[in-house]
Formats: structure tokens, sequence, C-alpha cells
């Protein structure tokens, strides 16, 4: 999820148990920075591994094991510089810390990028599909309620934020349902039985979703409209990625056929050949129109390179004119 809202989700549990109106305004402090914490991995980078970040961004730092650890080491560092000066003592910022540490992982969760919430036990990647990354939608009903907690010094407030941010996922997971749904019946219309199907929001709302299914030799993605009457808006396919067919020459034990099996692990398999360009590979779930295999990011690869380079991380996140004209068409229900 985005910085500001996982700031504002961190600030409205420390907020709803605060001991005093007068802890309010720091238990709403020391809450946003302890929920936007986690996503310091993003600082886990490499000049000469660009797949790097990919491994670790949503890795550690959002276990759900972690998450004491975290919220005191944020604790200790923020009772030094605010907390000690704000009369707090350090187990009541380390509480406030950590209740904003926790929830960062779970937001991120219902987003449909994934989150290693099990590790180090488990490597799968939750994603719930439920909400958009961003969504101004959940975003603002959060900000109203923790701003009004510490400008009126009622944790009320906040507490009703919190319900928000509890039932609107919960409005996403039914919303979900009916967009897979949807795509179930688009697909046995087609006469097609999926391997699997999965539905994820679109940018920025719970009404417009993207549906993807695997068949035996495809995948194929559709965009649906669940506010009322279903609607499908038609979309693309891609042939599924077959190394020994579409990368002959590549040498099964150099770098970069480590990096497409890494890059195959963030994208769960959802990996095809990029129509308009055969040596890049592609994650055919996201894209920024529902409907179209056009993806947000994929890997080049180069012939040329030797046995020991890295594949070329790339992101296409420029929506044209036209992408701009179909997403909105879609997304009013046109």
């Amino acid at each position: 999820m985005d910085p500001v809202t996982q700031g504002v989700l961190g600030t409205s549990l420390p907020q709803a148990v605060a001991r005093n109106k007068k802890q309010l305004g720091i238990a709403g402090l020391l809450g946003v920075l302890g929920g936007m914490a986690p996503d310091l991995d993003v600082l886990i980078r490499s000049n000469t591994d660009p797949l790097l970040f990919l491994e670790y961004h949503r890795q550690f730092t959002h276990s759900l094991f972690f998450v004491p650890f975290g919220g005191v080491m944020v604790g200790v560092l923020l009772y030094y510089l605010l907390g000690k000066r704000l009369g707090l003592t350090w187990l009541a910022t380390c509480v406030y810390t950590t209740l904003g540490y926790a929830t960062h992982a779970l937001l991120d969760a219902c987003t449909s990028y994934g989150t290693l919430l099990l590790w180090p036990f488990s490597s799968e990647r939750f994603a719930w599909n439920t909400i958009s990354i961003i969504d101004p939608l959940y975003t603002l009903p959060l900000l109203v309620g923790v701003l009004m907690a510490g400008i009126k010094k009622q944790a009320r407030f906040a507490r009703a934020a919190l319900v928000w941010a509890l039932v609107y996922p919960l409005v996403g997971s039914m919303q979900r349902d009916r967009a897979i749904t949807a795509g179930w019946e688009l697909a046995m219309s087609r006469g097609h039985q999926p391997v699997r199907l999965e539905a994820k929001p679109s940018f920025g709302n719970i009404v417009l979703w993207k549906t993807v299914y695997e068949t035996d030799h495809y995948y194929y993605v559709d965009a649906v409209h669940v506010a009322g009457e279903v609607k499908h808006y038609i979309g693309d396919r891609a042939k599924k990625l077959d190394i020994a067919r579409d990368f002959s020459w590549l040498d099964v034990d150099s770098q970069q056929a480590r990096d497409i099996e890494r890059f195959g692990w963030f994208s769960n398999g959802y990996i095809a050949l990029d129509p308009s360009n055969a040596q890049r590979i592609i994650d055919v779930r996201y894209s920024l129109v529902p409907n179209e295999i056009a993806s947000l990011w994929g890997i080049q690869l180069s012939s040329a390179a030797d046995a020991d380079s890295h594949v070329l991380y790339t992101t296409a996140r420029q929506l044209s004119d036209r992408q701009r004209e179909a997403f909105v068409r879609q997304l009013l229900g046109r």
C-alpha cells in the first residue's frame, strides 16, 4: 500500500488505545512512523543485481514474526528522539510504535502485490486481492478519522477509522468474489477450463477488476465491472512462457536463466513473452488498463550477455491518452 495510507492506518491503532487524551497526539505520531517503517526494506538494492529488491521488498520486515522486533527497534530509536522528551516511558513508546508497525503487513496482504507474512517459515506471498495498492476511498476516511482524533482529543474518531479500515477490505473481498465468478463464467463461455483464475482490483477502486486465468497454453486477461449489473470488457491473451521454445539460445545454467526463475517466483508463475518484444518476459497480472496484457514490469534478456550477467528489470507505467480513456470508460461501466 502507499506510504500515506500505511502511515494513517499506523496512526489509528495507537490513537484508539491511547491511555489518555494527552497521549493521543504522540501516540499517533509514533504510530505513523511505526506504520511506515517496514517499507524501509526498499533500501535493500544492488547496483549489479536488479532483482534483489524484488526478493526483499515485503519480506522479513513484513513478516508477522518480525513485528515485535521491528516495533521495538523503531520504539527504542524514537524513545530517545521523541518519547522521552514528551514524557512517555520506554515501554509506552515501544507499545505505540509496535501497534503501528503491526498494521503494515496485514494491510499490504490485502493488496495484490504479495507479502511474506510467514517468513522465514514460508516463502508464500500472501495476496488477498481485496483493495488496490492506492485507493483514495479507503485512505481519505482513515485520514479524516485520525485528524479528528488528534484535533478533538477523542479516541472514538480513531476507533471509527479502524472500523472503516476493516469494513472496506471486507466489501472488497465480496467484490473480488463477484469478479471471480464473472471470470469463470466468461472462461466457460469460451469453452475453457482454467487451470487457475484470479481477480485483482484495478487502480484506485473496488468496482473495476482484472481477471487473469491460465489454460494449457495461454493466459487470458479481461476486465469486469461489478457495481450493480456485471459487465465484461473482453481483453487479450498471451502465450505461456516456454523457455526451450522462446529462448532456445539460453544457457540453463546462466545467471539470466536463474533470474527468470526468480522473476517467476515473484510473479507467482504468471509470466509470458511480451507480445511486442521477443526478448522481454512480463508479469501478466498487472497493467494500467485491466483488460490489456501491457505489463507494468518485466525483465529484458540479451542473447549477447555472458553467463554471469543479470537480466535488466524494466517498467512501463506511463498511461497514454487512449489507455486513460479506456480505463475511465470501463471504470464508469460504459
